[in-house]
């Protein structure tokens, strides 16, 4: 067996992290000994042993003179966790096989070097690319500090995400909307504009058999949202945030009063300021949005460059209809030359159905 087949193993425990260890990345490791896996382990939840501790644990027998594989390169400092370097010194390892590497700034190639210190053998960049794949909300928030964010649609394949009446349940099968739940359970949050809640009364939530449910934000800029609507109703058991920037006194009072947080955040042409709302989504600790909005609402992310990666699910279908709405609506670009490009595109077959998932092309601070 090579180094990439037990990378590929720690990718697969790794993934069992998912929407459980945020703010903190996914991670698997494999412990191997003359040929054999004696360990295996991977970061369940956030605050819980790291992914090489809970292998150490793990392990048959002696893991004295093993080697580790770890999708992230060991942290080496004190956090809710101690440095897994620690255990790995502890253990015996004579040597780490790491994926990718850390950015964190209190890490940042030291946990390499410090076992390096120590005799240790690390190899670096093994399945690189499979690893990197493993966190792009973690890399992105722990050097942004705000959120990673998702825009996510179904559409037919002549583009359009409703018919000419509005109606659009259901444009894609059951498959592809099983895999939208797992996203709102691996993703911190979900957002979406007043004119979805006004026009679907939607929950918001997510109703995969174990899963969490996302924090719900709703852009809302004079507080339109209805008392009586599901997400209102059920603030008090899913935190919700309505994000505003002109909210009456008494809309507010009210909708708070349900259990509702409102945040006012006026930006220009008295809209919420989409910025503004990133870096205070951050400062909370939410690391990553799903962007289940409207045309007007995607525009607006685009526009304001807070979104990183874009879903498009596209049914095998056609509604036609000049006045049929589209995923990205608002002003849109003056030239082709202008516009938004997506770079790294993949596609899955769903079903019937088909996901494309596009990255952004931006810098890591959200500047086409």
């Amino acid at each position: 067996m090579t180094d990439e087949t037990y990378m590929r193993r720690a990718i697969v425990l790794a993934e069992r992290g998912a929407g459980w260890t945020s703010p903190n990345p996914m991670v698997g490791a494999v412990i191997v000994k003359d040929g054999r896996i004696i360990g295996e382990g991977w970061h369940r939840r956030y605050g819980e042993a790291h992914a090489e501790r809970n292998a150490l644990q793990s392990c048959t027998e002696s893991p004295v003179g093993a080697v580790l594989y770890v999708t992230l390169e060991p942290c080496c400092h004190h956090g809710k966790q101690p440095p897994c370097t620690d255990a790995i010194l502890e253990a015996g390892i004579r040597r780490v096989a790491v994926g990718s590497g850390d950015p964190n700034p209190l890490v940042v190639g030291k946990g390499v070097e410090l076992l390096r210190s120590h005799g240790v053998t690390v190899d670096t960049g093994v399945l690189k690319e499979e690893c990197d794949a493993l966190n792009p909300v973690f890399f992105h928030f722990i050097q942004t500090k705000r959120p990673y964010v998702v825009i996510k649609y179904a559409m037919t394949m002549d583009g359009k995400i409703a018919t000419r009446t509005g109606d659009s349940q259901w444009i894609t099968g059951e498959a592809a909307r099983q895999r939208v739940h797992q996203d709102r359970h691996r993703y911190s949050a979900i957002m979406a504009g007043v004119g979805t809640v006004l026009a679907d009364d939607p929950l918001l939530t997510c109703r995969m058999e174990g899963g969490k449910n996302p924090v719900r934000i709703i852009c809302d800029s004079h507080l339109r949202t209805p008392p009586d609507s599901r997400v209102v109703r059920t603030a008090r058991e899913v935190p919700t945030i309505l994000a505003a920037a002109a909210p009456p006194p008494e809309c507010r009072k009210a909708l708070e009063d349900a259990g509702c947080q409102v945040w006012d955040l006026p930006g220009p042409e008295g809209r919420v300021d989409l910025n503004a709302l990133m870096d205070r989504l951050g400062a909370r600790g939410i690391d990553s949005v799903l962007l289940e909005g409207g045309g007007e609402l995607n525009w607006a992310a685009l526009h304001s460059g807070i979104v990183q990666k874009v879903q498009a699910y596209i049914a095998p279908k056609l509604f036609g209809g000049t006045a049929a709405k589209s995923p990205i609506a608002g002003l849109g670009v003056e030239t082709p030359a202008q516009a938004v490009r997506l770079v790294r595109t993949t596609v899955t077959q769903i079903g019937e159905d088909f996901l494309l998932e596009s990255q952004v092309e931006t810098d890591v601070h959200g500047d086409r």
